[in-house]
């Protein structure tokens, strides 16, 4: 990505150069054409007609006139506010190359404390006193190293950011790291929160669902604690802390619909079957939206038909509410 941006500079630079060139050569033909002494000294050499911008760039970069001269833009050379802009885009695979060029630009330590905060969202320490000397650079390639052995061993990686410092052991800074790093294998984690549960609570507790429509809320709940492939305990507790926290955070619509944690719960699985009906390819015979009503008010009496019409609607629309 950091060479694209100096190739667009470097291309627009020897286009308008090239672009002078061949204005110049059009003036020359023109004066020898009306006869003026003023070109008997100049050379006939002809140059390709110009073209719009856009021109070949092998041709460009055949008539610069030297390296030294023609050569690409050197970060040094610019304000250090938009030196640190342009390497701002940069990951930390081309951060660590820009730095073997610009030692002192790419190793500041702003930049990388942007890349571990967009990769890491929370971790313990951001909120501590640094000491002297703390390295960015060093803590990403600590978080980095903790998240492949967290893919790898979900204990033995928690163990490793905490004996770095990097970790609080407690229950809420865990769910907090969890909540806001998308690095960590699903399965993994799936088998860690299985473990921990109070870290699960804590998990949960995180989500706002506020004002949301029940099938979107389940996506996103999903979208950060996955779901098992089969149906079994650890479903059935997702759904029931889904359950109790979507109720919490919606006091005017259980009021207003009538809803409960236990006719969240139904409509939940009758969402994840009614997913599973209409987006696989083994189910010939899709379920109906009135089958779905009826289905689904009978075990759920209190919830409107036209409110379990839109949760078929959403479903029929957008899809699996697990994917």
């Amino acid at each position: 990505m950091g060479q694209s941006l100096w190739r667009v500079a470097r291309n627009q630079q020897l286009q308008q150069q090239y672009s002078e060139q061949c204005f110049l050569q059009r003036d020359r033909e023109h004066v020898r054409r009306m006869g003026s002494p003023l070109v008997e000294g100049l050379p006939q050499r002809r140059t390709p007609q110009c073209q719009v911008p856009g021109a070949d760039i092998s041709h460009l970069l055949r008539v610069r006139k030297g390296k030294a001269e023609q050569g690409f833009i050197d970060l040094e050379m610019l304000p250090p506010e938009l030196s640190i802009t342009i390497l701002s885009y940069l990951n930390a695979t081309d951060l660590c190359l820009a730095s073997c060029v610009w030692q002192d630009l790419g190793s500041d330590e702003y930049l990388w404390q942007g890349l571990c905060k967009s990769t890491w969202g929370h971790c313990s320490i951001y909120n501590r006193r640094l000491p002297s000397g703390f390295s960015y650079r060093r803590l990403y390639l600590e978080l980095d190293e903790g998240s492949l052995t967290f893919n790898a061993n979900p204990q033995e990686g928690i163990s490793y950011f905490m004996s770095r410092g990097i970790l609080v052991e407690h229950p809420k800074e865990i769910a907090k790291f969890i909540f806001y790093t998308r690095m960590l294998n699903w399965k993994m984690l799936r088998i860690y929160l299985d473990e921990r549960r109070d870290v699960l609570d804590e998990l949960v507790t995180l989500h706002n669902f506020s004002n949301q429509f029940l099938p979107n809320a389940l996506r996103d709940f999903f979208r950060h604690i996955h779901a098992p492939e089969e149906r079994g305990e650890y479903l059935e507790t997702l759904i029931t802390k889904f359950s109790h926290r979507f109720c919490a955070c919606n006091p005017a619509l259980v009021q207003e619909v009538g809803l409960s944690p236990d006719a969240v719960y139904v409509l939940c699985y009758s969402l994840i079957l009614l997913s599973i009906d209409l987006t696989s390819p083994h189910v010939k015979n899709k379920m109906s939206k009135r089958e779905f009503i009826r289905n689904t008010r009978r075990a759920a009496q209190n919830i409107s038909e036209d409110f379990v019409g839109h949760l078929y609607d959403n479903i029929y629309l957008i899809g699996h509410v697990a994917a």
